[in-house]
């Protein structure tokens, strides 16, 4: 399911006074409640991630410059969407999706968010120059938190 359409359907929640959404398309199927003011509850232990060593970054640079000095470098933020695992390459071995100096057009794929075994293709929105890639791949995201800068 596209992550626009999700996005909506949140939306339209938040607009109405619907408590509780699910949709099903296929052996897809999204289900989105209204919070009931409570946190939700918190694992006891993070689940084991079993995956193949990430490849080392083709430009560290700006990564390594961004993190030690706690400062986002100027330019269009990409920004995460959701909670989950950022991936630069659509599967272990293969090039990133952008590197540092690459020109992009909105709609180019960027980089993955992984979230509940779902790979959700994370596009720009903008045309410019991939400034610095914000997150090593295999790294845990937030949501809202920054990807890449394009300028």
């Amino acid at each position: 399911m596209d992550i626009r359409k999700i996005k909506k359907l949140i939306e339209l929640l938040e607009e109405s006074d619907i408590g509780e959404l699910e949709i099903k398309e296929g052996e897809e199927s999204v289900r989105i409640s209204r919070s009931s003011g409570n946190p939700p509850a918190q694992p006891l232990a993070p689940a084991p991630v079993v995956a193949a060593p990430a490849p080392a970054p083709v430009s560290s640079e700006p990564v390594a410059e961004s993190r030690e000095t706690g400062q986002i470098p100027a330019g269009h933020l990409i920004k995460s969407p959701m909670v989950g695992t950022f991936y630069a390459a659509p599967s272990p071995g293969s090039p990133p999706f952008v590197e540092v100096g690459k020109h992009v057009k909105p709609g180019d794929v960027i980089c993955i968010v992984e979230a509940m075994k779902m790979m959700n293709q994370i596009e720009a929105d903008k045309a410019g120059t991939v400034e610095a890639i914000l997150v090593e791949d295999g790294e845990p995201v937030e949501f809202d938190q920054p990807l890449i800068t394009i300028v």
